[in-house]
């Protein structure tokens, strides 16, 4: 007679970092994505382990962050769930969140069954081990109580917390208390006792039992994941929760929420093999090793060494007489360190992100082009054999005044409104060509421009919105935006020699100061009067014009300006948990509510840690140089497209994308980004300069007509594009030049 096996439905954790095996794990590509066995991605064959319990098909479900949703979805390509699904999370809320969810969704799917959750990132010996120790749990936590699983230690191990236990009972043994991870001497008092065994990670409960449990001990996590599950969507690629009911639930591990205080928790001590995979350490005790001991993954040659854990992700990797070492080489980072040692490389990334440097944010790309000016040529023939050029004469309005707005793909002038800010554009470009050497009428063109737009002159000395496409004006707002840009314009037709910018400057100083600054000394308000919302882009342009005044006079009083607008991005715009800059904010600099507080645009990033650094550079005050690292670390780890490697539109404070279109613009200024960092105290970043330039090119440039661009491209690469907009030609000018500069070339 055969017993009926108990209905488990099971959970895998994939929400962690891994962040002791960088700099292999990184958060965009954290360890249970990676291949560390060569038999499949360590998430990948947890799910397979979960659906190997018997012929019967039983639900799996994947608890994971949704940034990672990508890379989840190539993981599990081909493999059947069983009913199951992912369940993606727009933040990280710990472990008791998601044993919230695991439990809540068990009770509403499949009722009062017994639930089982695992972490993604473990090793385990075999499946068959593996289920019969989960097994041996299942009729304790039939009769209530919470089963955890407990690995016997052979060693005093310091990385794992560990579980004290009274006598073995029967299969089980009786929880007396968890223990954080302790030091080596209480470790070695733990392995001499035989009642301390480490913890697993691994939990199987009734969904009842845990609901209750939740509910008597931390209702609040309870309630807030509850009430987010509530609202989640659900399609083909899983289940989705909001954002803004997720954020309220308190991030806090099971352990701290619900094990140190339940009662009759029951202990199984496994009977599989188990590595946690949490350092190099335990990658040398588990891998296939040479003769002398070692283990050597990619392209590897060692010579007298013993015990030693060698691993190259690409260029050749090579030791004489190491011995019990780790090293580790990546693209753009090696660790070293002794094997015994190796899980302190916490402590190397925690000095990397306080400094605010990229190599735990993101992975490189394989694309990164090693010479630097490998696109020198095709930069310099593009830009000014093509685009200026054309720019310069079918761009130009000579009927009504000013430049066109937009071209079609034909190069044929659209007849459309003219906005100031284009035209200062315009202005910025044509003399920015000019003191790189173009020899084009450069000075004819920006007295054109001038001419136009002081009919755009307010009475109060502003400048107004829009022009209709006549050259009359059509919208006279003062918008801060709009002057910024005039501003821009100006410096840089000062420094081109033209005899009314520094007077019209002036007089567009004393306007902002009377009628845009903030009197509570709090930045600058939209248009005057204004008590609305506030947005950091116009500071952001302010902070540009004002660096470009400084540059162009040498006077301080615009290094003083400047320098109030980056005290207002650190107190009020960035935010430090997220390393993101906040879009739109309350007239008391608050953080917008809903999604436009959620509102961060990858682009505007960029052109931050350009901006950051010029004003680095400019004012001594160096600490600029890491918020603009962090800012980049940002953009690149969680604002761009996998699949096409551009910048998004725009994604939440914890890299959600909100708008997955791209524009040309991010990826310019993305060029100017790592520019400006390379060589400023962080890592190499002269093939990321030829990747990002190469990825503007390959998308916005070459599909397009010769000096037209391609500004807008969906998220598959298709180009939604219907006409080009001027507007666009300060961002590649800008870039270009700088690119050109960069590597040493004139035209």
């Amino acid at each position: 007679m055969t017993t009926e096996k108990a209905t488990i439905i099971s959970f895998v954790m994939s929400g962690g970092v891994g962040s002791r095996l960088w700099p292999l794990s990184r958060e965009d590509f954290p360890k249970q994505f990676h291949n560390l066995s060569g038999q499949g991605s360590m998430l990948l064959r947890t799910i397979k382990r979960m659906a190997a319990r018997s012929e019967t098909a039983v639900p799996v479900y994947l608890l994971a962050s949704e940034r990672h949703s990508d890379r989840i979805n190539q993981d599990l390509a081909g493999i059947d769930l069983a009913g199951g699904r992912p369940i993606l999370e727009p933040m990280g809320r710990n472990t008791a969140s998601a044993v919230v969810l695991a439990t809540e969704v068990t009770l509403r799917e499949h009722g009062d069954d017994l639930v089982l959750v695992v972490p993604s990132d473990h090793e385990i010996t075999t499946d068959r081990d593996f289920w019969n120790s989960v097994e041996a749990g299942v009729d304790a936590a039939k009769a209530g109580r919470i089963v955890v699983f407990g690995i016997k230690p052979d060693r005093p191990e310091t990385g794992f917390g560990y579980i004290e236990v009274g006598p073995e009972d029967a299969q089980t043994r009786d929880v007396i208390r968890f223990v954080e991870k302790p030091n080596e001497e209480t470790a070695t008092k733990y392995l001499a006792s035989g009642n301390f065994l480490w913890n697993a990670g691994i939990f199987l409960f009734r969904a009842s039992v845990m609901r209750d449990a939740f509910r008597k001990h931390a209702a609040e996590i309870w309630d807030k994941a509850v009430a987010a599950l509530d609202e989640a969507s659900t399609n083909i690629s899983g289940t989705y929760l909001p954002h803004d009911l997720y954020a309220a639930v308190p991030s806090i591990s099971v352990d701290y929420a619900i094990m140190e205080h339940a009662k009759d928790i029951a202990l199984v001590p496994a009977k599989f093999r188990w590595n946690d995979l949490g350092s190099w350490q335990s990658l040398l005790e588990v891998g296939s090793v040479d003769g002398n001991g070692n283990v050597l993954v990619g392209d590897v040659v060692a010579i007298d060494c013993e015990h030693s854990y060698l691993r190259s992700e690409g260029r050749l990797l090579s030791a004489v007489g190491l011995r019990d070492t780790a090293v580790v080489a990546t693209a753009d980072a090696t660790f070293v360190a002794p094997v015994n040692e190796s899980q302190n490389v916490r402590k190397i990334v925690e000095q990397l992100e306080k400094t605010g440097r990229l190599e735990t944010k993101f992975t490189p790309s394989q694309d990164r082009l090693p010479q630097v000016g490998a696109y020198g040529n095709r930069v310099r023939h593009w830009l000014f054999d093509e685009t200026l050029p054309l720019w310069s004469t079918v761009g130009v309005d000579t009927r009504h005044g000013g430049f066109h707005e937009a071209m079609s793909f034909d190069a044929i002038p659209i007849n459309k409104t003219k906005r100031m800010r284009t035209m200062a554009r315009q202005i910025y470009a044509f003399a920015v060509a000019k003191e790189m050497g173009w020899d084009g009428p450069a000075q004819d063109l920006i007295e054109h421009g001038l001419s136009f737009i002081t009919k755009g002159r307010t009475d109060r000395g502003g400048w107004v919105k829009t022009f209709n496409p006549d050259g009359s004006v059509l919208d006279a707002s003062e918008d801060t935006y709009d002057q910024s840009f005039v501003l821009l314009a100006l410096a840089h037709a000062h420094k081109a020699g033209h005899p009314q910018a520094l007077t019209l400057a002036t007089e567009t100083f004393a306007f902002i100061d009377e009628y845009l600054a903030d009197s509570r000394m709090t930045g600058f308000l939209e248009m005057p009067d204004d008590k609305g919302l506030r947005r950091s882009n116009p500071h952001m342009h302010l902070l540009e014009a004002f660096l470009a005044w400084y540059n162009a006079t040498g006077n301080r009083d615009y290094l003083q300006r400047a320098a109030r607008i980056v005290d207002l991005f650190r107190h009020h715009m960035f935010d430090a948990e997220t390393w993101t800059l906040g879009e739109y904010f309350s007239n008391d600099w608050d953080r917008a509510p809903g999604e436009q507080g959620e509102w961060t645009e990858p682009g505007h990033h960029f052109e931050w840690a350009h901006l950051l650094s010029a004003f680095a550079a400019s004012s001594g005050q160096k600490d600029a140089i890491r918020y603009a690292r962090k800012l980049y670390a940002s953009a690149i780890a969680n604002g761009l497209n996998r699949s096409t490697e551009l910048a998004y539109g725009a994604v939440s404070r914890h890299g959600l994308p909100l708008d997955t279109n791209s524009r040309s613009w991010p990826q310019t200024e993305a060029v100017k980004a790592a520019i400006a960092l390379d060589g400023n105290g962080g890592p190499d970043l002269k093939p990321e300069v030829e990747a990002r330039v190469g990825r503007l090119f390959r998308w916005h440039i070459e599909p397009a007509p010769k000096g037209l661009w391609i500004d807008l491209i969906d998220q598959t690469g298709r180009a939604k594009a219907e006409e080009v907009p001027a507007s666009i030609f300060y961002h590649l000018v800008s870039a270009l030049t700088q690119y050109v500069d960069y590597v040493g070339k004139r035209p």
